[in-house]
């Protein structure tokens, strides 16, 4: 058998060996023998675009893999993940079962499968997205190790992205790894694998702003590694006078993870401090509780910075204990504690579990895949969209308890009625309440880290309102909602959007017809992802308002010259209610420009009543007297002052924005530049929209756009 093969697929299958730091059976070394062979064979005669003969590819794939400590039929698959797509015919998936067996064909083909799916990214359209999505995430449910291979099949491309000399090309396949694959290597928890491709995704899409936060982390790296040394050295010696053998380092958090916490607090570099963590890894669970008494002993914990992810691990399986604390050079350190097992799958996540050992842990490996079908079907049958997947791949989450004490994942910011849907789509259907921590509390109540939620059931309740699309933050409870109404009252719902269209053509003196066919709302519609019925809908239960499309098909042109067009200033009528109160005389804060779907606050002072968003940083230490609980009234008519930072590549850029806002017919009252030391450009525009809906619809339209880095609200 061994003779039949080649020795270079024998000397690589050693090779393998040696990467993967295990023994590999006769089997083992004869099946990656077979497969390099196979591959060699398949590939013949074809080079990349570096000159290289193909054959290093795959090789390079199955070394990454080894890297990983994946098994061998992984490993198998690594090597032939292109013989069938790219050797024209010689190696058929038929070819592969007979040699290796269904399991192995079943991952080549999966793998042939989602390399052929140009994955949505940037602009594409929604119908378009929903189709690939569908197909990858199919290809995934059928073996996880799938997206493994092509986890590492991506990562050696991105490695060789400089030999590409498409631009466009280049700059498309960062997109792809910087939405699609890396989000869902964080997703399955493998750290390793998803630092690095953000990496080089950031290298290829932002070049100076890459060799900037390079350059900064080097001159910080010379500054710390002295201190770091010091750190390492005074941890591992308290750990071994307490009789506690550790394994204690140092690791730098990768260039993108900085660059995109200093854009999302609005930081500059010198003002980030946890550019490195201290990791210690012990003996066991147990240990790892000690060693935490050690770490405080030794250093003073910041008070709140103290995470326990061992008795509430992350949803991707992430388990360790985070602490930060305050050393001797009066700087704040982050310390990571955890065990061998837990180290394995903080690094390797959910491959961790396929690394070739006799019990095999399948509890992770079920879960995972039935997510996966649990999105394909919730794609299929229309209760979510491509948006929705991507939201649920990259959210910040917060941990919450069931009664019997069942932890539950849900996306920061989530509300009981979010906590409802999760537990079931017909708890949810059927929610009436909630007690948080044995107390009841309002719908819109955001769960914090460590709450007990018990869920209040009406089984006589028929069913979700249209008012819980507003309460709900999931993008997954949403969408159950969204489903349900249209399930229910599709035809109610399109009949009132028929209303408030017939308003809207009153208003403007034209048809229905006319105004579904005019150009503005083509676009408005095709941007969106709509046909004209699902506009109907959306206008009927109020997803879409009548102000957006109002705005949408108002052209300010049209207004006879010498007649100044006013503005429409917020309405005369109540707008907010307070402590159950309405028609009192309030005014919008500036310092944070609350807009109708903003959690909001009234503050009494020597002006009057002012409505300030929650969180806004100048009602914070303010008396308890002068606050009153305050919220929206329904069906606000309107427009209100909002405030969006978008960054730009450079002022070339700034045409197609102002294009992008006038699709959406939003009325921008004042714009502003400014220079960033990145090399960007930060467009400041002040807008007029009639809610949170809008002002989000916009921000979406505009981060789809071209030389687009980044959309975000500012507060005044």
């Amino acid at each position: 058998m061994r003779a039949m093969l080649s020795e270079k697929g024998i000397a690589f299958a050693k090779e393998l060996e040696k990467i993967a730091e295990r023994i590999f059976s006769d089997d083992d070394v004869d099946k990656i023998a077979r497969a390099y062979d196979m591959a060699e064979y398949a590939h013949e005669g074809y080079f990349r675009a570096s000159g290289e003969p193909f054959i290093e590819h795959p090789k390079e794939v199955a070394r990454i893999l080894a890297s990983l400590k994946v098994d061998t039929d992984s490993l198998v698959s690594a090597l032939l993940h292109d013989t069938v797509e790219d050797s024209e015919g010689k190696v058929t998936i038929k070819d592969i079962e007979a040699v290796f067996g269904s399991e192995i064909a079943r991952i080549v083909d999966g793998v042939t499968k989602v390399s052929k799916i140009n994955a949505p990214v940037g602009n594409s359209k929604a119908r378009e997205k929903l189709e690939t999505i569908q197909k990858m995430l199919f290809a995934m449910a059928e073996d996880m190790r799938v997206i493994f291979v092509k986890l590492a099949d991506r990562l050696h491309n991105m490695r060789t992205m400089k030999y590409l000399k498409s631009e466009e090309k280049k700059r498309y396949k960062a997109l792809e790894t910087l939405e699609i694959y890396a989000p869902i290597a964080h997703k399955l928890g493998i750290h390793v694998v998803q630092a690095e491709l953000e990496d080089l995704a950031f290298k290829t899409l932002y070049p100076k702003e890459y060799y900037r936060m390079k350059e900064l982390m080097s001159q910080k790296k010379r500054e710390r590694a002295e201190k770091t040394e010091k750190y390492i050295n005074m941890l591992k010696i308290a750990l071994e006078e307490h009789g506690i053998p550790a394994m204690v380092d140092g690791r730098y958090k990768h260039y993108y993870s900085i660059w995109k916490k200093m854009k999302a607090k609005g930081k500059k570099f010198e003002e980030i401090y946890d550019l490195i963590a201290v990791r210690a890894v012990v003996r066991d669970e147990k240990t790892c509780y000690t060693s935490l008494g050690v770490v405080h002993s030794l250093w003073k914990p910041m008070p709140g910075r103290f995470k326990d992810y061992i008795a509430a691990p992350k949803s991707n399986g992430y388990r360790s204990l985070h602490t930060t604390v305050i050393t001797q050079f009066g700087e704040p350190l982050e310390v990571q504690i955890r065990d061998e097992r837990m180290h394995q799958e903080a690094e390797y996540g959910l491959i961790s579990h396929w690394i070739y050992k006799e019990n095999v842990d399948v509890t992770t490996k079920q879960k995972w895949i039935g997510m996966l079908l649990e999105w394909k079907k919730e794609l299929s049958e229309g209760i979510m969209g491509i948006a929705d997947v991507k939201k649920e791949l990259v959210v910040d989450e917060v941990f919450v308890f069931t009664p019997k004490g069942e932890i539950k994942h849900l996306p920061k910011g989530s509300t009981p009625i979010d906590f409802a849907y999760s537990i079931h789509t017909e708890i949810g259907h059927h929610f009436a309440g909630a007690k948080v921590n044995g107390k009841l509390v309002p719908i819109d109540y955001e769960l914090k880290n460590g709450d007990v939620i018990e869920i209040i059931v009406n089984r006589n309740s028929k069913g979700p309102s249209l008012d819980w699309i507003r309460y709900a933050k999931s993008p997954r409870t949403r969408a159950k909602i969204r489903k349900f109404l249209k399930e229910e009252y599709v035809v109610e719902m399109e009949e009132k959007g028929k209303e408030t269209l017939r308003a809207i053509s009153k208003r403007l003196g034209k048809s229905m017809d006319e105004i579904l066919k005019t150009d503005k709302m083509k676009r408005f519609i095709d941007t969106n992802g709509l046909n004209e019925r699902e506009l109907l809908v959306r206008l009927g239960e109020g997803t879409i308002s009548k102000e957006l499309v109002l705005n949408v098909l108002v052209d300010t042109g049209t207004k006879k010259k010498g007649k100044r067009r006013k503005r429409r200033r917020l309405p005369r009528k109540p707008i907010v209610r307070i402590d159950g109160m309405e028609g009192l005389d309030v005014r919008m804060a500036k310092c944070c420009n609350p807009i109708p779907g903003d959690k909001i606050v009234a503050v009494v002072g020597k002006r009057g009543i002012t409505i300030h968003r929650i969180g806004c940083r100048n009602i914070k230490g303010l008396p308890a007297d002068r606050l009153f609980h305050a919220e929206w009234i329904e069906h606000i008519e309107g427009e209100f002052t909002a405030k969006i930072a978008v960054e730009l590549e450079n002022k070339g850029a700034i045409g197609k924005v102002m294009e992008k806002m006038e699709g959406f017919g939003v009325r921008v009252d004042k714009v502003e530049l400014r220079d960033t030391e990145w090399g960007t450009v930060i467009f400041i525009i002040e807008m007029r929209v009639s809610g949170v809906g809008q002002m989000e619809d916009v921000m979406r339209g505009i981060k789809s756009s071209e030389k687009v880095v980044d959309v975000e609200r500012v507060m005044g």
